[in-house]
């Protein structure tokens, strides 16, 4: 699969961009690296990318406002922020423009490669899920000129078969661990890749209270102080509210428990 993506990274850091670079290019992606916004939106206009990795703090143009530019021109284009400053107001308007996921330096090597993955299985199954429908649609359209329109009655849907280690399930809270796809009352929803990880830890103790250290720990491995890490958790949790509540405003699942952390209750 990685052998055919091209991730585009723009760090104005020689070094960081230098070991970044390598770090993905050992996993098997190919990889174009930029100095600045400039010439990242430059390579851009003249190859076809799979992912932004980008940094928030650049010199001539910060990595939101690159953001905006590259969610209007390519707005199917991953893109994945990092910044070595946590703040929640930025971290929510990466959301708010389109960023695929945010994440805190040090970036971790196998963070780094497994969000890639991650965004490229995605558009994986999105692209299979595209032919699938084209190939339901001339089947049926092949059928409604053999048989009379009465008697055409297929149902394409398939079911699958849950098992305790691919599934997580709470009320009408389904996680799927193989596909990293959710479901709330029968509906799949989006979701970022690291706000997933953080609804696993969630879900996995629920409906016990998950203090903001083990949240940041077990969900992507950061070991900070407390009120760092409640910084680092909240966007993720603004992001899974969206997700699964009915009233994001009004939270009755994803309840914090101010000064201490989050409980998942489900139904």
């Amino acid at each position: 699969m990685s052998s055919l993506k091209r991730i585009l990274l723009v760090d104005d850091e020689l070094h960081l961009r230098e070991t970044l670079s390598r770090i993905l290019q050992h996993a098997g992606f190919e990889v174009s690296a930029a100095a600045d916004a400039k010439d990242g939106l430059d390579l851009l206009e003249q190859f076809e990318f799979h992912l932004v990795y980008m940094d928030i703090r650049m010199p001539d143009m910060t990595g939101l406002e690159m953001l905006k530019l590259i969610h209007t021109r390519y707005p199917e284009l991953p893109v994945i922020l990092f910044t070595a400053q946590p703040d929640l107001n930025s971290a929510l308007e990466a959301l708010r423009g389109g960023a695929h996921d945010y994440l805190i330096k040090p970036l971790l090597p196998n963070v780094l490669v497994d969000r890639a993955n991650s965004v490229f299985a995605e558009q994986n199954i999105e692209h299979r899920k595209r032919e699938i429908i084209k190939q339901i649609d001339s089947l049926q359209g092949e059928l409604r000129n053999l048989v009379p329109k009465e008697s055409v009655n297929i149902n394409f849907a398939t079911r699958s078969v849950a098992t305790s280690d691919r599934y997580i399930k709470l009320g009408h809270l389904v996680l799927d661990l193989l596909t990293r796809n959710i479901a709330v009352n029968n509906h799949s929803v989006g979701i970022s890749p690291t706000a997933f990880d953080y609804l696993v830890v969630l879900a996995k103790h629920s409906p016990n209270l998950v203090d903001y250290k083990t949240m940041a720990k077990e969900a992507q491995g950061y070991q900070v102080e407390a009120h760092e890490a409640q910084e680092i958790v909240k966007w993720h949790v603004y992001h899974i509210r969206q997700a699964i509540e009915p009233d994001p405003q009004n939270p009755k699942y994803l309840i914090n428990v101010r000064g201490s952390g989050y409980r998942l209750v489900p139904e």
